[in-house]
């Protein structure tokens, strides 16, 4: 099977990518810049310059191929807008991948997405589940929540360099996953007949708070977290700010999202069936403990090997102080 995979560069699709190649399936990857996703080609993928916004790039990224895996989003800091890359690029997307008859989509959207349709990210999410549904296409929609790579930044290295770990309002528990394993979901609906035409919470094995989540961190790091909590009226007051420029359009978008985690109603789903639909072994899904201390466990080694380094660097320079050489 060829399969095309956009949003490759991204943190899921990074992992898709390396998955599909893994099992030994041909992947082509569309890319905005070679340069950018030269670690992709190094992997073995085929790259091809495409972009969601210029539906004629996207007829010749589709030749020859026969499932589609979609996990592109825009970023806070790009120059489109959530409404251009998550709305009218997807749709392009979906309908020049009817044009060439592919046989399979398997597109990303968000947990509860239809609940918040005041929160655009989840509106436009919402909306292209809806036209992917109707498009005819052999379908599978699969709903994340939140992803245990996006933590290190947010917790482990704020309370690493005793930096203010920023806690807003009641924020909600959160049934984060590790990208790899949501990787393992989008293969496997590939081969699942029961997936076609259906929608699927990916979601890990419980929600975790956000105090929960300090608390482990100081655990396995033996440090103390500083913790600031934000207002969520402050949030509203930036968001409204950000919204007065368009360069600023997509931090405004991103920051409506905090709505969502801050209404203290945990983003989580039940699993058992989905995991008897894909045929994949819950036990062997990452757990956050498991990935935290796997993470503190291998930098904290790390800290340890450059301090033993930096104090017999010291040491060898006060040696060399003291030596005397002889005279001749």
């Amino acid at each position: 099977m060829n399969l095309l995979i956009v949003g490759a560069t991204g943190t899921l699709g990074r992992q898709i990518t390396r998955r599909a190649l893994d099992e030994g399936y041909q992947v082509r990857c569309l890319v905005r810049s070679f340069k950018k996703a030269a670690f992709l080609r190094e992997w073995g993928a085929e790259l091809v310059v495409g972009n969601l916004c210029v539906p004629e790039t996207l007829t010749p990224a589709l030749e020859g191929i026969d499932a589609v895996i979609d996990a592109a989003t825009t970023r806070a800091t790009d120059s489109l807008n959530i409404k251009q890359v998550d709305w009218e690029g997807n749709v392009n997307l979906i309908q020049a991948a009817k044009a060439a008859d592919v046989k399979r989509f398997i597109f990303f959207s968000i947990l509860d997405a239809e609940k918040y349709p005041h929160v655009p990210l989840m509106e436009v999410k919402h909306c292209t589940e809806l036209f992917l549904a109707e498009s005819g296409l052999n379908y599978t929609i699969l709903r994340p929540c939140g992803f245990l790579q996006g933590l290190i930044g947010q917790y482990a290295i704020p309370v690493l360099e005793n930096q203010s770990v920023w806690v807003m309002g009641d924020t909600s528990p959160t049934a984060y996953m590790d990208t790899q394993d949501v990787a393992k979901f989008a293969i496997q609906a590939l081969k699942v007949p029961e997936t076609e035409n259906k929608t699927f919470p990916i979601v890990g094995s419980r929600a975790w708070g956000a105090y929960e989540i300090i608390r482990l961190c100081e655990r396995l790091s033996g440090r103390d977290a500083k913790v600031t909590r934000m207002p969520l009226g402050l949030m509203r007051t930036v968001r409204r700010i950000t919204r007065f420029f368009q360069w600023t359009w997509n931090i405004s978008d991103r920051l409506a999202f905090a709505e969502v985690v801050s209404t203290g109603k945990p983003l989580t789903a039940p699993m058992d069936d989905v995991y008897t639909v894909f045929g994949l072994d819950p036990n062997e899904t990452t757990t956050l403990e498991a990935y935290m201390q796997d993470y503190f466990s291998r930098i904290l080694k790390k800290l340890k090997e450059l301090d033993y380094e930096k104090s017999k660097g010291k040491s060898k320079q006060k040696n060399d102080k003291k030596r005397t050489y002889p005279r001749f």
